[in-house]
């Protein structure tokens, strides 16, 4: 071979880097969801605020913001999205904050991307045994933590 020869195959010196990884089994899974959540019209983010406000009516977009990881900033155009498609409504809480609860279009939008997203994870978690996915989702917790 030349010294300006191409190789023959490529060797991928990333491949045993767990942060590497990550990030691409984080694309394949982001893009997986989005196309399951097409038909819903909401894009992953959206969908997560909807779960979130379902799972715990009247928090505030503070709290979904925190548990999420979102920065404020990015929030209110969020939130101001799905309030303009009346997805959700607000309830005052105190001297700023509002409350967040579902519409019932809301309310709808959220089964269906539970539903989309149930199906999206399935695709995924048959890939492990049940051990190996608790497993999974253990170290991947540990790594949130330290971040």
């Amino acid at each position: 071979m030349a010294k300006n020869d191409p190789p023959a195959a490529l060797h991928d010196p990333l491949d045993a880097l767990l942060g590497y990884q990550l990030r691409r089994a984080s694309s394949v899974m982001m893009a997986d969801l989005a196309a399951a959540l097409r038909e819903t019209g909401l894009r992953p983010v959206e969908a997560s605020i909807l779960l979130v406000i379902e799972s715990s009516p009247g928090c505030t977009q503070s709290d979904v913001g925190r548990l999420l990881a979102i920065k404020r900033a990015n929030m209110v155009p969020l939130i101001a999205g799905l309030f303009k498609r009346d997805l959700i409504y607000r309830a005052p809480v105190d001297g700023r904050s509002q409350a967040l609860f579902l519409s019932p279009a809301g309310e709808t939008m959220a089964r269906d991307a539970r539903k989309a997203i149930d199906t999206h994870e399935q695709r995924f978690q048959v890939l492990f045994e049940d051990r190996q996915v608790a497993a999974l989702l253990d170290g991947l917790r540990l790594i949130r933590k330290h971040g």
